[in-house]
């Protein structure tokens, strides 16, 4: 089957860089709702069979339009919603968004047990996307799905899961907002990323996220180049 990972719009929360994750957390902003409204010119060509979005407002909203467009029913599922953040909750500061990234991307790097305080461990987080992953699998077989979610979770589950994307790429590749990331596959043969924010995989350049917050910023590290301005949730 096909999927499309598609983050949610902008939200005030993206423009204040907070961590903020819990439910149900803010709507979009006039930006976020041009994002959302242009989202079904943009899948055209995309033949949806479902259409998934996690339980925070701000995917509903998201998902909103293409749901008119395609005349289907938006489902909602917890499964997808953003990696908490637990204590580090509405936090904008540069040490908290750090040990909020460097946590999530230690989940598909392994370390599943790695918690960040008062959130969930990577063994939890990776489940429940996995059983709404497994549940669209399960009813639309060879079809296309789309799953309206968060940057962390999207960038996270990826990386965990496709078998060519690593962590490295996926810490360092951030995903805008309405960021589509599109994989092939099953939860039994496996899955294989097709393309990251319009890009082939693996063949992608690095790039900043335009006040995005922190769920969709890249991790900094020792490649050349720029740092990226802008974290994501």
């Amino acid at each position: 089957m096909r999927l499309l990972l598609i983050r949610h719009g902008q939200t005030p929360s993206n423009l204040g860089h907070f961590l903020d994750t819990a439910l149900p957390g803010p709507g979009l902003t006039d930006l976020g709702l041009r994002q959302a409204a242009a989202l079904p010119g943009a899948l055209a060509g995309e033949d949806i069979a479902a259409l998934y979005a996690s339980t925070l407002t701000r995917t509903q909203l998201t998902a909103a339009p293409l749901a008119a467009e395609r005349a289907i029913e938006v489902r909602i599922r917890d499964g997808i919603r953003e990696l908490s953040a637990g204590d580090l909750e509405m936090r904008a500061d540069e040490e908290a968004i750090r040990q909020y990234l460097t946590t999530v991307f230690a989940w598909p790097a392994g370390d599943l047990a790695r918690r960040l305080p008062g959130g969930e461990d990577g063994r939890e987080a990776l489940a429940r996307f996995d059983a709404v992953v497994a549940e669209a699998a399960e009813a639309e077989k060879h079809r296309t799905v789309a799953l309206v979610s968060h940057g962390a979770a999207i960038r996270v589950w990826a990386a965990a899961r496709a078998r060519n994307v690593t962590v490295d790429f996926a810490a360092r590749h951030g995903l805008d907002n309405t960021g589509v990331v599109v994989v092939e596959g099953s939860p039994d043969s496996g899955w294989t990323a097709l393309s990251w924010a319009g890009t082939v995989v693996p063949a992608v350049t690095a790039s900043g996220v335009a006040d995005g917050g922190p769920a969709g910023r890249t991790l900094p590290g020792p490649e050349p180049g720029p740092a990226p301005d802008h974290p994501t949730t």
